[in-house]
């Protein structure tokens, strides 16, 4: 990667964490909002613990880089981004919990089960839900309502039942936590993974062409992108699993392949999981060729992903 594009892009994703930071400093702020009655201290302190000072901001990232493609108004780009990050932070708090993945560990930190208790996680992961859809429908997002709406749709998709929460379902019965364990297809693998994990990360960037009021033809580009970058992050994900360590990753390393877990990984094997790496990355590159060099920081974020160690 040219090492120009390649500072361009770190300084870029750190602007944008920064961003986004206090953007959700605000948002998750103690003071009701017009229809909210009180904001309990200890909620807010866990959806605060669950949200603040940690984590890439990759996901908000993805939306304001897409969306500057089109000129659309960065404040309403990171609104967006705000609102995924919540989305995104509530699966981590579910998935932690001891009826999930039974984590204790979350970016170097006690994940919020364990730094307050399972109610009180439970309860945080709902209410950051909520309060991503609620800062979506802000007019400060975007001032064409049906932007806004179409926002509201694509990410309640991406986030549930045909989503990340139906992937997370797959997740646990490929474990055999309802019936007996199976060893899943290459095809069921992928179906998986691109509900759980790719939903996401292909909403992410279809938000910020929707943001831009892009054409059908823009739009189906970045959905190829986020397409082949969601799956990317899933198999790099997959491989630090395997090749990381719990102190780089600032969670236990080791658990797939102990939980039994199915992924590319254990289909492919390492070197078929990096080669297999290597091409979706390719693909990714190729959805981005209409836009140009204006597209440069997203052709780095997708060799990013690949090469990320955390």
């Amino acid at each position: 990667m040219d090492a120009r594009i390649h500072d361009d892009f770190a300084r870029r994703l750190t602007a944008v964490a920064a961003e986004t930071e206090t953007l959700l400093t605000q948002l998750l702020g103690d003071t009701p909002l017009h229809g909210e009655i009180a904001r309990p201290v200890r909620l807010v302190a866990a959806m605060r613990h669950a949200v603040l000072g940690g984590g890439k901001r990759l996901r908000p990232f993805l939306v304001v880089e897409t969306a500057a493609l089109f000129g659309a108004a960065r404040n309403g780009a990171l609104l967006a981004g705000a609102s995924l990050e919540c989305v995104h932070c509530y699966s981590l708090v579910h998935d932690d919990l001891p009826a999930m993945d039974n984590d204790d560990l979350r970016r170097g930190r006690p994940t919020v089960h364990k730094a307050f208790d399972d109610a009180t996680a439970i309860l945080a992961g709902d209410a950051l839900l909520t309060l991503a859809f609620d800062i979506l429908a802000r007019a400060d997002v975007h001032n064409d309502a049906l932007v806004r709406s179409t926002l509201v749709l694509e990410l309640a998709r991406g986030a549930g039942l045909g989503g990340m929460a139906g992937g997370q379902m797959l997740d646990l019965a490929a474990e055999g936590r309802f019936e007996q364990k199976r060893a899943l297809s290459q095809d069921e693998i992928l179906t998986l993974q691109a509900m759980k994990t790719g939903a996401l990360i292909r909403y992410a960037c279809r938000a910020g062409a929707i943001l831009g009021q892009a054409d059908g033809k823009a739009l189906d580009a970045l959905d190829r992108y986020g397409v082949a970058i969601g799956k990317a992050f899933q198999i790099a994900d997959d491989l630090l699993d395997v090749e990381g360590d719990a102190a780089t990753l600032g969670k236990a390393a080791g658990k797939d392949a102990a939980a039994g877990k199915a992924t590319l990984v254990s289909t492919l094997g390492i070197a078929g999981a990096h080669a297999r790496l290597d091409e979706l990355i390719a693909e990714a590159e190729a959805a981005l060729a209409p836009f140009g060099a204006k597209a440069d920081t997203l052709r780095a974020a997708a060799r990013f992903i690949a090469a990320r160690r955390t």
